[in-house]
């Protein structure tokens, strides 16, 4: 089995509306994101996928949340770093040899969240 992780960036706005504490106001994060694949079989060249193939999968969906308000994304739902790991997840899609293992999105250098199935 061979697994692959790429990274990538973006900075949002957004507020836990319902959350009694700070993040109930309007603040901001430099969010960092991973996506983790797997696979069984590599190509006649020796590749599970290409990570340019990958990335840009992933900077495609970031585009719309880069310097974003997020709640104004309805599909996310409530933007916190759950709903956008899994938002993200489900907007990337790959043949059925690659497998979407997760997606983990850090609102800080020490907290993140991940969403898999």
């Amino acid at each position: 089995m061979y697994r692959l992780k790429i990274e990538s960036s973006f900075d949002a706005a957004h507020k836990i509306e319902g959350y009694k504490g700070k993040c109930s106001r309007l603040h901001g994060h430099s969010y960092k994101v991973e996506v983790f694949v797997a696979g069984k079989k590599l190509d006649k060249i020796g590749l599970l996928v290409d990570f340019k193939d990958l990335k840009d999968k992933l900077n495609r969906i970031i585009e719309k949340l880069d310097h974003n308000y997020l709640n104004d994304i309805k599909e996310i739902g409530s933007p916190s770093a759950e709903n956008i790991s899994k938002y993200i997840f489900n907007k990337l899609k790959f043949p059925k040899n690659i497998k979407l293992e997760k997606v983990r999105v850090w609102e800080s250098h020490k907290s993140y969240a991940e969403y898999f199935e």
